[in-house]
């Protein structure tokens, strides 16, 4: 599995729930923690979720996971090498869609010449309306 060499890189101790968490997250690509528990569940139905809880912020601590908020409700991880894309999120339907992160080039641009401020648009959503949902308004 490449989760154990990337694990044992960040200087982590191999354990089968930190390997299934991390693979969890890889598969699921946007996932809460109740549903990383679930992808896990799969292969160990005794993991508990305190337990998967405290892999994502170990596994977030090393970078190897980042949390992002998709909605009102709690955090949302993903691999951190996906950190490539701006999260959009339909406020009417829910769905989650992705932007390059070059999109936001102009905003972060502004920001860091204009107010002396470094944004990281990797941890947060952007709320609108998505395609579909614009396409049965008219």
């Amino acid at each position: 599995m490449a989760e154990q060499h990337e694990l044992r890189d960040k200087g982590l101790r191999l354990t089968p729930q930190r390997e299934l968490v991390l693979a969890a997250v890889r598969a699921l690509e946007h996932a809460t923690p109740e549903e990383v528990a679930e992808k896990v569940r799969l292969t160990q139905p005794g993991i508990n979720l305190s337990t998967v809880y405290r892999n994502l912020e170990t596994l977030e601590n090393v970078g190897l996971v980042q949390h992002t908020h998709l909605g009102h409700g709690g955090a949302t991880y993903h691999a951190a090498e996906e950190l490539t894309h701006l999260h959009l999120v339909c406020g009417d339907c829910g769905s989650v869609g992705d932007a390059p992160i070059e999109a936001a080039a102009n905003f972060v641009n502004a920001l860091a010449d204009d107010y002396g401020f470094k944004t990281d648009v990797t941890h947060f959503a952007i709320y609108g309306t998505c395609s579909a949902c614009i396409a049965t308004e008219d």
